[in-house]
């Protein structure tokens, strides 16, 4: 999911200020009365929206975190001075790395998407949606298997739609983990709950790319020495719901994540545009995304360039960042040329800008990035 900023009158109008924490007893309350708990700017107390008030703020293009079901854990949590940004290797895996990205294919990544875009929408409150991550919970089972070493399983919210962990144990050592995550849901703003939205760019192109990522990793019997996890999310389109419930339990749990790099919507660029990475220029961590400048340098048939911020809470990444791990994204193209389809019924392949090969180049960096970061003992 990516918005364009809201315009600082219409967030200045929306915020309203809790002198102190939201008590407890306030919370079960309200959200029994079906309201959202919805941060909007850094820094700026939550407010309660209903439902209605929700999906015209998406509507609008404003972007913000639904804290409903994490802030009294957030409340929790210590208080994270952020790190200097992290220094990450430089690729020197080559051999091992271009050897599985041969592998990739296209075709497999269209059948996957397939599958996706079947389902009338995959809204995280939808009996569909629910059965979107039923199917890639099966699709991940059936690449795996036979690998004692890997699992995966759902992570059940409150919601009907679980998201999805894959884990790698490592072969050495049991942390840090290198996380790379994608979003499964998708979203029609004129009908959530029934409308078409086959969401085949948004994310539906990340999913896939992790998928086909994880099938080339597997054939080539790759083993990390320290263990490596692909998540596909929940709820990102309804306030980055699903990364945000996994990206704060694991803070609360105390795992050490080394990296996380989220894949959202890698398919499309304007026709009459340059073919790049666009990498997300805020809540991320400055070294990693050095690192993955690299990483493209060295393993992706173009380049890469600086995209503008993307504001607040603008996709999962930033629901690491929050937590403090280190965090990259990126993007299919500078903003401005990227899809101007998400979000409705002709988020299709077929839409004219929409490549595979495209595509492709980011399945490559997920396959890459998960080797250099975690290569094998």
């Amino acid at each position: 999911m990516r918005f364009e900023f809201a315009s600082l009158t219409l967030l200045a109008s929306l915020l309203v200020a809790h002198a102190v924490p939201i008590a407890h007893d306030e919370i079960v309350s309200k959200t029994a009365d079906g309201l959202h708990l919805l941060s909007l700017a850094e820094d700026e107390d939550p407010v309660w929206k209903t439902e209605d008030e929700k999906l015209e703020l998406l509507r609008q293009g404003v972007q913000f975190f639904d804290v409903t079901y994490t802030y009294e854990v957030e409340q929790e949590l210590p208080n994270r001075e952020r790190l200097a940004a992290t220094a990450f290797p430089s690729p020197s895996h080559q051999t091992a790395v271009n050897a599985i990205l041969d592998t990739l294919s296209i075709s497999n990544m269209q059948t996957y998407l397939s599958g996706l875009t079947a389902f009338n929408n995959r809204y995280y409150t939808t009996t569909t949606g629910a059965q979107a991550s039923d199917y890639i919970l099966n699709t991940v089972s059936d690449i795996i298997s036979g690998r004692s070493d890997m699992s995966v399983s759902l992570y059940k919210h409150s919601w009907a739609q679980s998201s999805i962990i894959l884990k790698i144990a490592g072969s050495a050592a049991s942390t840090p983990v290198t996380i790379i995550g994608a979003h499964m849901d998708s979203i029609n703003l004129n009908n959530p709950t029934s409308g078409r939205a086959p969401g085949a760019d948004d994310d539906g192109t990340g999913t896939v790319n992790l998928l086909e990522a994880l099938r080339a990793l597997v054939a080539a019997d790759y083993k990390p020495a320290k263990p490596v996890e692909f998540h596909w999310y929940s709820g990102e389109e309804a306030g980055l719901l699903g990364s945000q419930a996994i990206a704060t339990a694991y803070s609360r749990d105390g795992v050490d994540v080394y990296a996380f790099m989220e894949m959202d919507m890698s398919g499309y660029f304007a026709p009459g545009t340059e073919e790049v990475f666009a990498l997300e220029a805020d809540y991320i961590d400055s070294g990693l995304n050095a690192f993955l400048g690299q990483l493209i340098d060295e393993y992706a048939a173009f380049g890469w360039t600086m995209d503008i911020p993307c504001g607040y809470a603008c996709s999962d990444h930033a629901s690491w960042y929050k937590v403090g791990y280190p965090t990259t994204f990126p993007y299919e193209a500078v903003t401005g040329d990227d899809d101007p389809y998400i979000h409705s019924a002709s988020d299709t392949t077929s839409v004219n800008g929409f490549s595979w090969t495209h595509s492709l180049e980011f399945a490559k960096i997920v396959a890459a990035f998960a080797y250099e970061l975690a290569p094998p003992a």
